[in-house]
């Protein structure tokens, strides 16, 4: 299928249902050779501390990548959200250490975005600059585009999103900064996996909207948290806060917050693909089969599951081997697909699900204040 859409896009998602569809394709596109030459040098340094800022969806970005990143680098790595560094620079900043920031912004224009960027380069003695977006006429891009501690990470056209929610345009900054920091991903498989699960799971996708859940619970352990919570975000996002959705680990899940389980819940668990950490996963799974019923949980695998059996088990095929980064794109189709689905069956237009303006698809009315 390539990046299309079987049936034609509902009234009011024509963007949102593109966006979405068009990331196998995108996928293929992305390009991260040209930061080679900016990275290398940075990376042969053992005292650089990497810090994944951004916010909102990309601020999730950086927390799926930070551990993974971690361990393919054996280097320190932190996911700070700019709404985090913006407002508490000194907390953040404190260790005057060679950094390297690497800012994931869809458009570039958030107020958040462009202050962290200057704080940084205020607070610390030397910091280089990785922005990764999808707007080369954004004012990080600009900014940067011509510093020599900078380097502009462009995505490929198409991904900066027109929708309300950031599809495309993150699957495109996780891959490209993976493949910048970690090695290249496989492109081909990830792109042709991607295309068997919006083939294969959006007609469940309607089903389970239209059964009248009114919460939706996602876990995941490890990088695989950061994509719990950006796909609560989706759902939270798309149906303008109608559907009660919360994200957390397998573990932590049980320490209070699994009070949020009721009888309209749906529940998703991402499968990590690390042996030892994929068994707190598949507990996670069976504890919440028998209190829920296995129709209202899916588990998201890379990889069969002898525990778990095949019910209520999507699959994504031709990546064995690969790391939860690289599986969790072809994951976030899932999340997507669902909350676009649990949009349209409540009613509501997924491209602008805030007709009032009360939120934005660019954060409006944020004032920045001098740091002392």
């Amino acid at each position: 299928m390539s990046g299309t859409i079987d049936a034609a896009p509902d009234a009011g998602a024509e963007a949102t249902q593109r966006e979405i569809w068009q990331q196998p394709r995108l996928w293929r596109e992305v390009d991260a050779a040209s930061a080679g030459a900016f990275l290398d040098p940075l990376l042969a340094r053992p005292d650089l501390r990497i810090i994944l800022t951004g916010a909102g969806t990309s601020a999730f970005a950086g927390g799926l990548l930070a551990p993974e990143l971690t361990r393919s680098l054996r280097r320190r790595v932190d996911a700070v959200a700019t709404t985090d560094l913006v407002s508490n620079p000194a907390a953040y900043l404190a260790e005057d250490l060679p950094t390297l920031l690497v800012s994931f912004a869809r458009s570039g224009d958030s107020p958040e975005s462009v202050a962290a960027t200057a704080l940084a380069d205020q607070c610390l003695t030397e910091v280089h600059h990785l922005v990764v977006t999808c707007n080369a006429d954004g004012q990080l891009a600009r900014e940067h585009g011509t510093r020599a501690n900078s380097h502009v990470l462009l995505m490929p056209a198409g991904s900066n999103d027109r929708s309300f929610a950031m599809t495309s345009s993150y699957t495109c900054m996780v891959l490209a900064a993976w493949s910048a920091l970690a090695g290249p991903a496989p492109a081909d498989a990830l792109a042709e996996a991607g295309e068997n699960v919006l083939k294969a799971r959006d007609a469940d996708a309607r089903e389970i909207a239209a059964r009248g859940y009114e919460r939706i619970v996602y876990l995941g352990s490890g990088s695989l948290q950061s994509l719990a919570r950006e796909s609560a975000l989706k759902v939270l996002e798309l149906t303008a806060g109608d559907i009660v959705a919360y994200a957390d680990s397998p573990l932590g899940f049980r320490h209070g917050p699994k009070s949020v389980l009721d009888a309209k819940t749906f529940a998703v668990v991402y499968l990590s693909d690390d042996p030892y950490t994929r068994r707190y996963d598949e507990d996670i799974a069976l504890e919440l089969r028998a209190s829920l019923g296995v129709e209202n949980v899916r588990v998201v695998a890379g990889r069969p599951s002898e525990r778990l059996g095949s019910e209520g088990v999507w699959y994504v095929d031709g990546l064995d081997g690969a790391s939860d980064v690289v599986l969790s794109l072809p994951f976030v189709l899932v999340a997507q697909m669902l909350a676009l689905r649990f949009s349209l069956a409540l009613g509501h237009t997924p491209d602008n699900p805030f007709p009032s303006g009360e939120v934005n698809r660019v954060v409006r009315g944020v004032t920045i204040y001098p740091a002392s």
